[in-house]
């Protein structure tokens, strides 16, 4: 009979993940992993894996939270138009510019890895698919809300709207000055969805 796990394995999951968050995939040693999760080799590997399908149990689990996160905004929030303006100057907000050299998991990882990792460009493709889908429903709602010309294009804008928030993270994580993110992130979203 297999003995129960001694640990939190959602800490150890959110510990792995900081740790792949802040170095990448190739630059997190199995040394990081095992400092960052507090357990052993054989506890670790015997759990999750290898470092491989520990990284990809962890990418996973990260952008179906934030899909949640996205769909449960778009539920509660006031107008559709909140969304997607939230989106796009979420990630360049922090007057620090902190978050924003630290990027997205999702993205930092697909600039990494697709490449070379089918795996990582395939769930890369899923869960932008599912970010889509809900920017499309945002566009949509905004244009009944009568916040966003009626003549675009729901999908093809909530596409540009995600290219775009995408080209302020490759930005913010070279260092990009954040009141020029925020500026850039404004005048995205003037261009993108023009009012009726």
């Amino acid at each position: 009979m297999p003995r129960p796990r001694q640990f939190d394995e959602e800490r150890v999951l959110s510990a792995v993940q900081a740790a792949f968050w802040d170095n990448g995939y190739a630059g997190t040693s199995l040394e990081d992993l095992l400092a960052a999760s507090g357990l052993g080799k054989g506890s670790l590997y015997g759990a999750f894996g290898d470092k491989q399908s520990l990284f990809l149990r962890v990418l996973r689990e990260y952008d179906e939270a934030n899909d949640r996160m996205l769909r449960m905004w778009l539920e509660q929030a006031d107008r559709g138009i909140d969304v997607i303006c939230g989106f796009v100057t979420g990630p360049v907000r922090d007057p620090s510019g902190e978050q924003a050299r630290r990027g997205c998991l999702l993205a930092n990882t697909a600039m990494e890895l697709s490449a070379s990792a089918a795996e990582v460009a395939a769930e890369a493709r899923r869960s932008y698919a599912a970010t889509t889908a809900v920017l499309t429903d945002a566009v949509r709602r905004a244009q009944r809300e009568g916040d966003v010309a009626p003549r675009l294009d729901p999908e093809v804008t909530a596409r540009a709207v995600l290219a775009g928030q995408l080209g302020l993270i490759v930005l913010g994580r070279v260092g990009q000055d954040p009141a020029a993110l925020l500026a850039m992130a404004e005048a995205l979203l003037d261009g993108l969805l023009p009012a009726p």
